[in-house]
């Protein structure tokens, strides 16, 4: 979304439009990989101009993740992420947490990475930039 890459922005926001805001949300872990992005990119800038760029980014983040219900790590999720862990489902660590954040509140995840999201049990996943 934060992209607006065509066509699968406008493929996206069609699927969107019958869904009020309070039914769309994203993960605390979503925006800490992004918040780390942007930091780092930040912390290794070594002119102005990169700074100045990195820190509109970093901004347009918070004012995207800000109009966005966050769901957060909580304890069900951290014990959805164990059970996955003990069942070994090779995924990163990061979409892992963020799968079971979607399980642990029975909700549908909406990624372009249905590779490793569809391996994971008890998820459901699409992509509705297709």
């Amino acid at each position: 979304m934060q992209r607006e890459t065509e066509p699968a922005y406008s493929r996206l926001i069609f699927r969107l439009q019958p869904f009020n805001n309070e039914n769309v949300c994203t993960t605390i872990v979503n925006f800490e990989e992004q918040a780390r992005g942007w930091l780092s990119f930040i912390a290794n800038a070594r002119q102005s101009h990169q700074e100045i760029v990195a820190y509109k980014r970093l901004h347009r983040l918070l004012t995207f993740y800000s109009d966005l219900l966050v769901l957060d790590y909580d304890q069900d999720a951290a014990e959805q992420f164990t059970k996955l862990r003990q069942i070994k489902v090779k995924v990163g660590t990061m979409d892992l947490k963020i799968a079971a954040i979607a399980i642990s509140q029975n909700a549908l995840l909406l990624s372009r990475n249905l590779k490793d999201f569809q391996q994971i049990p008890d998820l459901r996943v699409e992509d509705w930039t297709l």
